[in-house]
Parts: C-alpha cells; structure tokens; sequence
C-alpha cells in the first residue's frame, strides 16, 4: 500500500483563493468570464468598512492565472491601505483582465467587463490602470455608473496619472528633506525605472527642479524620448540597482525590491510610483530599514490618482484634489517620524496609521 504526500504548492492550488499568501481576509472575489469576448478578469474586494471598494483595472498578460490571482490580491489590499492613509471614505479594490492590451483588448470585451462591474451593485468602483485608459472608462460608463477616471468631455477627471505624479514627487522630496536635511532636488541623481504616463510626468517635474534623471525601461524608444524631451539620460550600467544615485524610483510594475536586489542598492531614497514595491513587507522593508535607506511606502505616495478620481464621487473640483495630493508631504513627513519614535520601518508605520483609521470606523459603524 502507498499514500500520497501532498506539497504545498499543491496544498494551495487546492485551495486557490483562501490558500494564497496574499490573501488578506479580503471580502470578495469575483472571476469574470465571458467566452464570445475572451474576457477573464478577477475583481478583488479587500475591505469596504471606510466605504465602497475603489481601485483600477489593470491588463496585463500574465504567465498564468496564478499570478494573475496574486496581483488582484495584493493590489487590492494596498488599496485599502492608500485610501485609508490619505483620508479618504473608500475601501479597497481593484481588478486584473488577463491578457495584452494591444492585441487582445476589444470595445467589446471592455463592455463587457464593465457589466460584470454593475453587477456588483457600487460595492466595487472601477477606474483607469496599466493596460486601460480613459476611452476605456468612457465606454465602461455606458453600462454602469460605478466607475471613476471617465473623461473631462463627459463630466469626469480625465486621466489620473498626472496627479498621481505630482503626488510621488511630493513624496519624493519629503522624502529628501527626512534623509538629506533640504527637500531640494537640484543637483540630485534620480534614477527613475518605467517611463509611463506617471514616469514621465515625474521626469518633468525633476527636471524641472534641476534633477539629474537617469532612465530606465524595456522600450528603448520611450527612453529616447525622455532624453529628446526632458534631457534625461538613460541608464547604461551593468546593474540597474547598484547605480551610483541619491534616489531611486520605481514606476513600473513591483516587488522591484526582492532578495536579488535588496543588497544592492546604494540609493539613500526609494520613493516611486509602483505598486507593491516591497517584495516581502516585513522582511525587505527591515533591511531597508538597517542599511539606513528611506524608503517612502508606495501605497502613500502613489495614491494621488485615487485622490483625483475620487473627486467624481464626492464632487470637490481640481483644485481641492491638487491641495490634497499636496498634503501627501506632510503625511510621508509623519510617517518618516513615527517609524523612528516607534523603532518599525516605514511600511510598518504607515500600515498601523490606516489600520488604526479602518479600526475606528468598524467601530463606529458596529453603535449605529
């Protein structure tokens, strides 16, 4: 007689949702498939006790559904972690469709997608990510009002990724002003990796500042038109995160900061865009920690795109969604702060401000 040993690996794809490492007690999942369009997409609902659950849409051709599922839960979770530490009455979403946005997207499968959005009755609000646009949202709005980032002509916010950039810069120099003593970027090496709409709107305001930009990203022509556009350089070292620079800021996609490259960094100041930069939380982000690297958690300085769209469900105009954003300085200040007074790293201190926040909440929301 044999007996079967069953791995972890296949312990967890019995368990495929619940067994995942990334799952977080979150609310919901929702698989979404429709054969005539191709469409297969998960929306993830983290949490919704500070209210519904807002996040984009990202498409992205996954190498399978497995990470495909991981993303949604991770990118869901920090979600309800940048609305809560920026003070905003949302919960956190967010939903993959897997697939290349160049090839495989069709109006008819984003039509598509959006109704399985309505059908979630406003639990979920949707909005502009890697891979959609504005187009995208417009044509979404069609079948459901449960989505943000539609475009100015039609009464929204327009693309997010501006703000979103003004608010990592914001970061960034709060940043500069805790590990350096001056906010001030003149003169600083700034090492930006993924030259996206958020990328470049950040290279331009660095360079603005008089910033040393060094440029990275898997299209050689995006990069040479950074160089033609903002006199940045591009980067052309045998290590991307050894470079000889002040800071460094992702801007593509996470878990840029890993076991490979944790050691290597020689950046005083990691302070970017993408999401999830941390591959581990609670370990890279101690070593950081220990080699006296600032980081500046992602979840807070990248959150002034959900800052812009969220304007379209509370109605506050562009100005107010600017001075908002503005704030994301003093609150990466604080953070720098209570992570010192409390001996944790910053991650860790941002983490414990939102949870205190959604805590309260819950119990408010338990005497009514």
């Amino acid at each position: 007689m044999t007996s079967e040993i069953t791995t972890p690996v296949e312990l967890q794809k019995m368990d495929p949702v619940f067994g995942q490492l990334s799952f977080d007690n979150h609310e919901q999942i929702v698989f979404c498939h429709d054969k005539d369009t191709g469409l297969k997409a998960i929306i993830g609902i983290h949490n919704t006790v500070m209210g519904p659950a807002l996040g984009g849409t990202r498409m992205w051709k996954y190498s399978n559904e497995w990470e495909a599922l991981n993303d949604v839960l991770r990118l869901s979770r920090g979600m309800t972690y940048k609305s809560a530490i920026t003070g905003l009455n949302l919960g956190g979403g967010k939903a993959v469709i897997i697939g290349d946005s160049k090839l495989d997207k069709t109006p008819e499968m984003i039509t598509k997608f959006g109704e399985f959005v309505n059908s979630l009755s406003g639990k979920y609000i949707t909005a502009e990510d890697v891979g959609t646009t504005t187009e995208d949202m417009d044509r979404i709005n069609l079948v459901t009002n449960h989505v943000t980032g539609i475009s100015v002509e039609k009464g929204g916010s327009g693309n997010p990724s501006p703000v979103t950039a003004y608010g990592v810069y914001m970061g960034m120099k709060a940043a500069a002003k805790y590990q350096f003593g001056s906010d001030n970027l003149d003169g600083k090496k700034v090492l930006v990796q993924g030259t996206g709409h958020v990328g470049e709107t950040l290279i331009s305001y660095l360079r603005k500042e008089g910033a040393e930009v060094f440029v990275s990203d898997i299209h050689q022509d995006k990069m040479e038109n950074m160089v033609a556009k903002y006199g940045a350089k591009i980067f052309t070292g045998a290590d991307l995160y050894s470079a000889d620079v002040d800071i460094y800021s992702p801007c593509a996609l996470g878990a840029t900061i890993n076991d490979d490259t944790v050691y290597k960094i020689n950046a005083k100041v990691i302070a970017g865009a993408a999401n999830n930069q941390l591959a581990v939380e609670a370990v890279h982000g101690k070593i950081l920690r220990e080699r006296g690297i600032a980081y500046a958690p992602d979840f807070l300085i990248n959150a002034g795109g959900i800052i812009n769209v969220y304007g379209e469900i509370v109605k506050y105009q562009e100005g107010e969604a600017i001075r908002r954003t503005e704030n994301i300085y003093n609150t990466t200040l604080e953070i720098f702060n209570f992570a010192d007074v409390n001996n944790m790293t910053t991650q860790q201190a941002a983490m414990q401000i939102a949870e205190n926040r959604i805590e309260q909440r819950r119990k408010e929301n338990a005497t009514k």
